[in-house]
């Protein structure tokens, strides 16, 4: 009597790329826009001025932290193919060598005799495939997405521009600087909480203890930041 296997559906993340795009260009949009238009606050007698610097900082450092995003993929991408390269010339040239490696991943999984042999013959019996196989197994390489450059440049950017939003728009009000500055922080500080609970919450980890760990993180860099801008403003001004 068979009994019948029902498939259950496995739930992975799969977006940490993403995500870690995201992290980074809405973490410093968060914190640098904020820093820079809480220091100008005590030298500059408008909000108007704050924002439109705020603004040119915020569009700066997007197109900066999108150009670091995408020469870094591309430098993972080159990298990867180098040594993709590099392994094809050892499956050539050192044939032997090469298979024996293969012989060693199937022992480390526990693989003896003719298993191995036989398991061996299979993954070296198709060159691709063997490459492949050394490249994750030996070197624990996956070819990156070629087109992930552009996207992470895109996302680091936009996420930057999404950050940065959040400190400056109080200076866009007709308030007082002081009030602008502290409604300023109020929100950072908010946006900080609410972005960690939903990056724990996409990652599968712990929404409180990533929310927290965000906000805390974030404050501190935060204020280093304003402590920073503030001291240059203030030598500036005298």
């Amino acid at each position: 009597m068979y009994r019948a296997v029902t498939a259950h559906p496995e739930k992975h993340f799969t977006g940490s790329e993403t995500v870690s795009d995201i992290v980074i260009g809405m973490s410093d949009g968060l914190t640098v826009p904020f820093a820079l238009a809480a220091g100008l606050s005590g030298a500059v007698a408008s909000g108007h001025v704050v924002l439109i610097a705020g603004i040119a900082e915020m569009a700066a450092g997007s197109i900066a932290m999108g150009l670091g995003g995408y020469l870094a993929a591309r430098s993972e991408h080159e990298s990867y193919l180098s040594e993709r390269a590099r392994e094809e010339r050892e499956v050539e040239e050192k044939r032997d060598l090469e298979i024996e490696e293969v012989r060693d991943v199937f022992r480390s999984y526990g693989l003896t005799g003719d298993t191995v042999e036989a398991a061996t013959q299979g993954i070296i019996s198709d060159r691709e495939r063997w490459v492949n196989f050394m490249m994750k197994q030996e070197l624990g390489l996956e070819e990156p997405d070629p087109k992930r450059a552009l996207r992470s440049a895109l996302t680091i950017g936009l996420a930057y521009v999404a950050g940065g939003v959040i400190p400056l728009a109080p200076y866009a009000l007709n308030v007082p600087l002081n009030r602008a500055l502290l409604i300023s922080a109020a929100l950072t500080l908010v946006a900080l909480f609410i972005f960690g609970a939903l990056k724990g919450r996409f990652t599968g980890g712990s929404v409180w203890r990533s929310a927290f760990q965000t906000l805390l993180v974030g404050a501190a860099a935060s204020g280093a930041a304003f402590l920073i801008a503030r001291a240059v403003s203030g030598t500036g001004g005298a």
